[in-house]
C-alpha cells in the first residue's frame, strides 16, 4: 500500500501535500471554534465563500471582453463562448472566496446582531441559507459555474499546484507560530471574553483578528479542496480530541496532529484503492470521532460506577 503510494508521488504530490498542510492549518484554528460550541460556523462560513466563487464566475463572463463584444452583457454567457475559462481568472475567484469568508466570519463573530433580537446561532443559519441558495441561483444558468459550484460542495484535492503547497505551507507555519507563542491568551479570549478584557486585553481587537484569520483558512481552502474537506478538517480533528482533554491549551497542538496523521493515511488509503483523498479523510476522521464518543461514553460509566 505504502510503495504503491510512493511509486504514484509524481502524481499525486501537489495534492497530497496541500491536503496535509490544510489538516494542519484548518485543524487548529478549529480548537477555537469548537471551543466556543460554535461547529456549524465553519459550514457556513464555507458557504459564503462558495458564494464568493459563484459571484466570481458570473463577474468573469460579464467583463470578459469577449462575451462583452458578442453577447451584450450575458453575465452567463460562458455556454456560447466556451474560449472564456474561469482558470485563467483563478485569483479573481481566490479573492472573492477570501472576502466573503472574511465578511461571514466577522458577521459571525459578534457585534452587528447583538444591537438586535438574533442570536449567533440565527445569523450563522441565516448565512448558511442564504449563500447555499444564491449561489446555485447565481450559476443556474451555465453549466461551467454548476459543475465548478458541485465541485466545491462535494469537495476534491485534485486541482491543486505547487502554489498552493507554498501557500498553505506557509499558513500552516504562521499558524503554527502564532498558536504557540500566544495560546494563552487565544484560549482566554475565546472562552471568557470578559475576563480578557478584565486583564487587560483588547477583546474586540482579538476576536476581529481570530474572525479574520478563520476566514482566511476557510476561504483559501475552499478554493483548492471544497467544503466537504473544509468543514471536515476544520472541526473534526478537536471533537477526536476533545475527549481525552480536560483543557483547551493542549487540543491546540494534538488536534493538528490528528488531522495530519488522517489526512496521510487517508491519502494511502484512497490511493490504493482507487477513492477520492478528501472524503477518505473526512470518514476516518469522522469513524474516529465515533470512536472517541463511545471511548468516552465507557469513562463515564466506569467513573459512575
Amino acid at each position: 500500500m505504502f510503495q504503491n503510494f510512493f511509486e504514484n508521488w509524481d502524481l499525486f504530490r501537489d495534492a497530497s501535500l496541500v491536503g496535509w498542510c490544510l489538516s494542519i492549518l484548518l485543524a487548529q484554528v478549529g480548537v477555537l471554534v469548537v471551543a466556543r460550541d460554535q461547529v456549524f460556523i465553519g459550514a457556513a462560513i464555507s458557504q459564503a465563500s462558495a458564494l464568493g466563487i459563484a459571484l466570481a464566475l458570473a463577474c468573469a463572463a460579464w467583463f470578459a471582453p469577449e462575451v462583452v463584444e458578442h453577447v451584450e452583457f450575458d453575465p452567463f454567457a460562458f455556454e456560447e463562448h466556451p474560449e472564456v475559462h474561469v482558470e485563467e481568472d483563478d485569483q479573481y475567484a481566490s479573492f472573492f472566496a477570501v472576502a466573503f469568508s472574511v465578511l461571514a466570519a466577522l458577521l459571525t463573530a459578534g457585534g452587528g446582531y447583538r444591537s438586535r433580537r438574533e442570536s449567533r446561532e440565527a445569523v450563522t443559519g441565516w448565512i448558511f441559507l442564504f449563500c447555499a441558495s444564491v449561489s446555485i441561483l447565481i450559476v443556474s444558468h451555465s453549466d461551467h459555474g454548476t459543475e465548478e459550484v458541485h465541485r466545491l460542495l462535494f469537495s476534491s484535492l485534485i486541482g491543486a499546484d505547487s502554489g498552493d503547497v507554498w501557500i498553505f505551507g506557509f499558513g500552516a507555519l504562521i499558524s503554527v507560530v502564532a498558536f504557540s507563542t500566544l495560546r494563552r491568551r487565544l484560549v482566554l479570549v475565546t472562552l471568557d471574553p470578559e475576563m480578557a478584557a478584565a486583564v487587560g486585553m483588547r477583546s474586540r481587537v482579538w476576536s476581529f483578528a481570530i474572525a479574520v484569520w478563520l476566514g482566511l483558512a476557510i476561504g483559501l481552502s475552499m478554493r483548492v479542496s471544497g467544503l466537504l474537506f473544509t468543514f471536515g478538517l476544520l472541526v473534526l480533528p478537536t471533537l477526536v480530541v476533545k475527549s481525552l482533554h480536560r483543557s483547551t491549551m493542549p487540543m491546540l497542538f494534538t488536534a493538528p496532529l490528528v488531522g495530519l496523521v488522517a489526512s496521510f493515511f487517508g491519502s494511502i488509503i484512497a490511493d490504493h484503492y482507487d477513492f477520492p483523498a478528501a472524503q477518505m479523510t473526512v470518514a476516518l476522521l469522522s469513524g474516529l470521532v465515533a470512536v472517541s464518543w463511545l471511548i468516552g461514553a465507557i469513562r463515564g460509566r466506569s467513573a459512575g460506577a
